[in-house]
């Protein structure tokens, strides 16, 4: 009996701690559940608060942006959106709100089954706001905001929309358009429906330009009608307004330039040498910054995006073209530099330059032999082969081998900002190319390469790659004799300061000794040289034509120059696609620009130049 009582006893034990282990089993099980319901699962907290409350968020206004002369450039307009709540749309007339709203049925059912779609819509609950039309203009809200109280859980929500009041400069401002999910999950302060910089100005400086959201919380009734501010709102949180920005565009001259380029392919840059900022960058063909606003945005940017002449590219910072003869001032201050040539060095030249026993780099008449600063002028293609040859061949014992004297020209070169990215605040920039010395190693083989194997480097053709703004800002070293600064398009900020990396001197490998000598080449070229129909009275400014080989088409136009010659204003640089010799197209453009700048006008003995460049048509509309 007592060994049965023993038995009964553990059997009793057993199942008491049995018990115990599933009460606290199903207490964990109870505890994960309603913190997943509180606090990882936020639909639970959205069907709380939404019982009683409405948070409504209050957009901020988008900073202003100015010229550099404070013309207003870039403002803000109301738009509203309409939200719905999808719980709360029980008895909801769907033919009466889409007779208001002009759509059609299927088209309605069409929007809330994307709403509904957790993979296009991953934040959707049916207790929380959704957008289900954006960008409501005011004249379409007055229509259909007093008809709107008839449908449950459908209310307003205004935020601000850009408004440009010029027409020009649509690249370099950028535009705005609707966040994506991944810039979603990138940064917290967007939901589904907002909007961001996505291009240009307006995506490099978002953050300042975007301000801080504010909100309300409203109380609602059992019906879900508001009843006013919760606590008399004072949890409200009042939006703060974005950042102004004054760009150092200045939009008259950028009219004006892209009035020039009406009806070609191509860029302007221009920069202030002492500063570094950028006072165009114009990109042909371009479009009006007004047609990406607004409920039309989506059908006008397919038109753009399938626009053969490629209205969206942005030229002046993603063109890659080889330099021309742009670059020969590049090779005169590497060369003398290098100890290869001087001011009175003179070179041979029989209308181009022999080699490899079969080939010639060809050249137009002009006098021989010709020193230095004549060279640049006269942009004598036989000049700069000569030189590279003594530096890659004959002085190839001064540096050790060949290639250790191509390392010494490359790093010279790279020193005026190319090959590589100059730092410009665009999204867009582009590095351009030098060919380094592992480049033709690999594609020669080590040592077996010489100068005339890469002689068209010498001449701005063959691999090297620039891009228009990496042209502009080498104008600009020449004229400040050796340094830049980095080139820039926002010039201040409303209670702020720019980046300082654009106040940063960036000086070349080349002393500042050796630039005059240049600069004097490119003052003959402009007053009796390659680029003398550009002349301009009482202003003597220097400048430098190039033409260079396209293997798709005819040769591209090219110009540099900056402006006056001493204390420049101006540097600038000019592309035109297809379009032949540099002082065609190129060189007339550039002057202008530099005198519409200078003067503020054109004077009466050079408006038949202005009509013959404003009235050219290289590409057909």
């Amino acid at each position: 009996m007592g060994h049965f009582s023993q038995i009964h006893r553990k059997d009793y034990s057993n199942r008491q701690y049995i018990f115990m282990v599933i009460v606290i089993c199903v207490a964990v099980l109870y505890i994960i559940h309603l913190f997943n319901l509180q606090v990882v699962d936020q639909s639970y907290k959205d069907r709380a608060d939404s019982n009683a409350f409405l948070k409504q968020v209050i957009y901020p206004s988008r900073g202003l942006i100015y010229d550099r002369n404070g013309k207003l450039v870039v403002s803000n307009q109301p738009v509203y959106d309409i939200m719905i709540v999808m719980r709360e749309m029980k008895g909801f007339d769907t033919i009466q709100f889409c007779k208001i709203l002009d759509m059609t049925e299927d088209d309605f059912d069409s929007r809330i089954a994307d709403l509904k779609d957790r993979r296009k819509n991953p934040g959707y609950s049916s207790y929380t706001p959704q957008v289900f039309i954006s960008n409501l203009s005011t004249k379409d809200y007055a229509h259909i905001q007093e008809k709107l109280f008839r449908f449950p859980g459908v209310f307003i929500q205004q935020r601000v929309m850009r408004e440009y009041q010029v027409e020009h400069a649509a690249l370099a401002l950028g535009y705005i358009g609707e966040v994506s999910q991944a810039q979603i999950d990138n940064d917290s302060y967007y939901r589904r429906g907002d909007y961001k910089g996505q291009s240009g100005i307006e995506k490099m400086y978002e953050n300042l330009l975007r301000g801080e959201k504010g909100y309300e919380i409203l109380l609602r009734d059992v019906h879900g009608n508001i009843k006013g501010h919760y606590l008399n709102g004072e949890l409200d949180l009042p939006p703060v307004s974005g950042r102004d920005l004054t760009l150092s565009l200045d939009i008259d001259l950028q009219a004006y330039g892209e009035a020039l380029m009406n009806g070609k392919m191509g860029s302007i840059v221009a920069i202030e040498p002492s500063t570094g900022e950028i006072l165009t960058l114009v990109s042909a063909p371009t479009y009006n910054p007004s047609l990406l606003v607004g409920r039309e945005r989506s059908k006008n940017y397919s038109a753009l995006l399938n626009d053969s002449h490629k209205p969206l590219f942005d030229r002046p910072m993603m063109a890659m073209y080889p330099p021309g003869s742009t670059f020969k001032t590049v090779q005169a201050l590497v060369m003398q530099q290098e100890g290869i040539i001087n001011g009175n060095t003179s070179y041979p030249c029989s209308k181009g330059y022999a080699y490899g026993g079969k080939h010639k780099l060809g050249c137009h008449s002009h006098a021989s032999p010709l020193n230095l600063p004549q060279s640049i002028a006269n942009s004598c293609n036989a000049y700069y082969c000569w030189a590279l040859r003594a530096l890659l061949d004959v002085n190839a014992k001064k540096y050790g081998s060949t290639g250790d004297a191509y390392d010494a020209w490359f790093n010279d070169v790279c020193s005026f900002g190319f090959n590589s990215k100059l730092g410009v605040d665009c999204t867009n920039e582009k590095g351009g190319s030098i060919p380094s010395r592992k480049f033709y190693d690999r594609y020669y083989g080590a040592d077996r390469w010489h100068s005339s194997t890469v002689i068209s480097i010498s001449i701005g053709q063959g691999e090297i790659l620039c891009t228009p703004v990496q042209i502009a800002n080498l104008a600009a070293t020449i004229a400040n004799k050796g340094w830049y600064y980095t080139p820039h398009i926002l010039k201040g900020v409303k209670g702020g300061q720019i980046d300082e990396k654009f106040l940063t001197k960036h000086k070349t490998l080349v002393d500042s000794v050796y630039f005059g000598v240049v600069q004097q080449g490119m003052l003959g070229a402009v007053m009796q040289g390659t680029a003398h129909i550009g002349k301009i009275d009482s202003v003597q400014f220097c400048g430098k034509t190039g033409t260079a080989q396209n293997p798709h088409g005819k040769d591209h136009s090219i110009f540099m120059a900056f402006a006056p010659m001493d204390n420049p204003k101006i540097a600038i640089a000019v592309y035109v696609e297809n379009a032949g010799f540099g002082a065609t197209w190129a060189v007339p453009i550039a002057s202008l620009m530099i005198e519409k700048y200078l003067k503020g006008y054109i004077p009466d003995n050079r408006k038949w130049l202005e009509d013959r460049i404003l009235n050219g048509k290289l590409i057909e509309d």
